[in-house]
């Protein structure tokens, strides 16, 4: 910190540490004020201008220090200058106040917090940048913010000063004229029991009703700001019209059905979405025909001899299948129906904020909402074109097993997919141009998951970028490249599966002629209510992320559904504090909360609980010992903050933990909970009992071993 700050930070912390000594505070009372009354408004009526200078300037320096009593002084200046006077004072002075507060943060912190953290706040830079005004006239009428936190805060933007003074004197005035209004009746009282009159009460309620009436007000003029080239119908069909039926329209529409709204959902292609037809339930269907060929040929370790002779491909497609028949009723046509949804079959296309048409047909309704899901993408890679290529979309059609199989992503997808295969005998490589399988896991759990790769049999290239595709004299290559040392590679293979992640579907239904936004990743850009551009339109799932997971979307549905039926009521800002998340390699790695990698890059402080299930029991006998609980605390308490399980049945494993994360249960309740002996589960009772012996009370437990000591040598005495 430089010679002027210092000097700055020390006037102001010597102004406030005499303001709190000297009990300052204490003039600044309705009692104080009552009983002066007589005094200062003479000595107004006796020097007017040098009273309102006084009255000015003590204003000004009590807002730009932030100095308690400023809503006291506007009720002051009321009952002593009268309402139109103390009305020109306080507007100004507030303004002048906020704005040298604002000011002194930003000399004194924004350079440091911006060069610190300023990565983080790239997003809400550009926004102030955008909507800067507007945002802090909404903040100024309606006080979501003390406003002297809100002075402190906003100086650290990029906000111009001018707009930020004139934004503050507009947004202030309504409010400080109803202040004034109840300064100025105050001023009338006589005694304190005066303020049970009628006439005190109503000035108090409206106080305290002016932020709801301003909170609506500035949502009235959002959306006829937002809708107004749009012509809103008289009336609807519909209460809901969801597009999309995956997990999150499903959801959606089941819980408008539910409460008795009338809603319709439409589907262009199969009702289940990704989640039933090419992603959650064929992959896990695969993964457990992968884990059978795993554990026949780890029979001869336990004494009995097994080969596998033939794997029949179309056999295995064929279970998959099934099983997909099997779970479809559950997302049918004919179960949604019988609760109450409308379900059509073709392509919605968004007319206005209010219409959708499908097949020839125009539905009116209050609410949509969006939940078109994401599709595979496929970067566009010099001969991809000329060779056999797949993506987790279109690999279940496949009716010749691939021999040689190259999987581009090291992300769940791609990790899941190139062990099963490998598992079936397939030579499986796997490429990620990361140093790291599964990065977004910490490097301690994604190394037990490699290593398990490895053991079968797939080729892990890391740090490793593809080239080209060619086909040449009947065989297919990819030309790869190291990422640092940019030495060549040349892998052959007979289909690729690209895992390179999922591209949001937002265009051909209308979004682009309602100009909603999307985020720089391509998803719907929404609220935390899941509102879009639009407050009636709402997007969920894979369109809307920010995450890509099937309960995501499914939790997101249950907000979305509420808020758009009920908003008017009440809305819900959408929880993701406790959101699970699963890979389901073998051994799975499981997830809750954050781990070390995001708690080290959020700069929070933690402590971390191990323990290694090669200590488990159960684990033991089942000879799956590989993997650890890890367990991330606040420092010197039991609150979780996150989990991180790799191992046998993670996943199973990681439901306790959610549970106790969800209802504020900390790692004591685990240890006091009786777990079946033997089972994995006891693998968090054993977690948390690691962390109780590192917490244990030492100086207490040497007061306890004297006590024990004191009764052996009592027992010697008494006999």
């Amino acid at each position: 910190m430089n010679s002027k700050k210092l000097i700055i930070v020390s006037i102001i912390i010597a102004v406030i540490a005499c303001w709190f000594i000297f009990d300052l505070n204490s003039f600044f009372s309705l009692e104080y004020a009552k009983q002066q009354q007589q005094n200062l408004q003479q000595t107004i009526i006796d020097a007017p201008l040098l009273s309102s200078v006084v009255y000015f300037t003590l204003y000004i320096l009590m807002t730009a220090l932030s100095l308690p009593g400023a809503a006291f002084l506007t009720l002051l200046g009321a009952a002593l200058f009268g309402f139109w006077w103390s009305l020109l004072l306080v507007s100004f002075a507030s303004a002048i106040g906020a704005t040298v507060a604002f000011l002194l943060s930003r000399f004194l912190l924004k350079e440091w917090v911006q060069t610190k953290y300023g990565h983080r706040l790239k997003t809400m830079n550009q926004g102030i940048e955008r909507d800067g005004a507007f945002y802090l006239f909404t903040l100024r009428l309606i006080p979501v913010f003390p406003f002297f936190l809100l002075n402190l805060l906003m100086g650290l933007t990029p906000i111009r000063t001018v707009t930020y003074y004139w934004a503050s004197q507009l947004g202030m005035l309504a409010g400080t004229m109803v202040y004034l209004n109840v300064g100025t009746q105050l001023g009338q009282l006589e005694s304190l029991s005066g303020l049970i009159s009628p006439t005190i009460l109503l000035s108090l309620a409206l106080l305290g009703l002016f932020p709801l009436v301003a909170k609506k007000i500035i949502n009235l003029f959002q959306q006829q700001k937002v809708y107004r080239q749009w012509k809103k119908p008289t009336t609807f069909d519909q209460n809901m019209v969801v597009i999309g039926a995956g997990s999150g329209g499903l959801v959606s529409a089941y819980i408008a059905a539910a409460v008795k709204a009338k809603v319709t959902l439409v589907e262009k292609h199969k009702m289940g979405g990704d989640c039933l037809n090419t992603g959650c339930v064929p992959s896990k269907a695969l993964i457990r025909i992968a884990h059978s060929a795993a554990e026949v040929k780890k029979m001869k370790q336990f004494g009995i001899d097994s080969t596998i002779s033939n794997i029949d491909f179309q056999q295995v497609m064929g279970q998959i299948k099934r099983v997909i028949k099997t779970v479809e009723p559950h997302d049918s046509i004919e179960r949604y129906t019988e609760l109450g949804v409308d379900c059509v079959t073709g392509e919605a296309k968004i007319l206005n904020p209010w219409q959708v048409h499908v097949n020839g047909k125009t539905l009116t309704s209050k609410n949509i909402v969006i939940a078109t899901g994401a599709r595979p993408f496929i970067p566009p890679f010099p001969g991809l074109d000329n060779i056999h290529y797949v993506t987790s979309d279109t690999i279940w059609d496949l009716e010749v097993f691939p021999k040689k199989l190259l999987v581009l992503g090291g992300g769940p997808i791609g990790s899941e997919i190139s062990q099963s295969f490998a598992r079936l005998g397939a030579q499986v490589t796997l490429v990620d141009r990361g140093d790291q399988l599964l990065n977004r896991e910490d490097s301690d759990a994604a190394t037990v998951v490699l290593q398990h790769l490895l053991d079968d049999n797939v080729n892990v290239l890391l740090n490793h970028n593809v080239v080209e595709f060619e086909q040449a004299e009947g065989k297919q290559r990819a030309r790869l490249v190291h990422v640092e040392s940019k030495e060549p590679t040349e892998v052959e293979f007979d289909y690729v599966m690209i895992a390179l992640g999922r591209a949001a579907n937002t265009t051909g239904f209308g979004l682009e002629e309602l100009g909603i936004e999307l985020n720089s990743n391509g998803t719907i850009a929404t609220n935390t209510y899941l509102q879009t551009k639009y407050p009636n339109i709402y997007a969920v799932g894979d369109v809307a992320g920010p995450f890509q997971l099937t309960h995501a979307a499914s939790h997101q549905a249950w907000y979305a559904a509420v808020n758009a039926l009920f908003g008017s009521l009440k809305k819900f800002k959408t929880d993701y504090s406790v959101l699970p998340a699963v890979t389901y390699t073998s051994p799975e790695l499981a997830r809750v909360g954050i781990n070390e990698k995001e708690a080290k890059e959020q700069q929070i402080p933690y402590e971390v609980t191990l323990y290694s299930l090669d200590d488990l029991d159960r684990a033991i006998a089942e000879d799956e010992t590989a993997g650890f609980v890890k367990i991330l605390t606040v420092p010197n308490s039991d609150k979780i903050l996150g989990v991180t399980i790799v191992g046998h049945l993670a996943g199973e494993l990681l439901a306790e933990y959610t549970l106790a994360m969800r209802h504020n249960l900390g790692l004591n309740k685990i240890l006091e909970t009786i777990h079946p002996y033997p089972t994995m589960s006891e693998a968090n009772k054993y977690a948390a009992g690691v962390w109780k012996r590192n917490h244990a009370p030492e100086k207490v437990l040497a007061w306890v071993k004297r006590f024990h000591q004191w009764q052996l040598q009592s027992n010697k005495k008494n006999k």
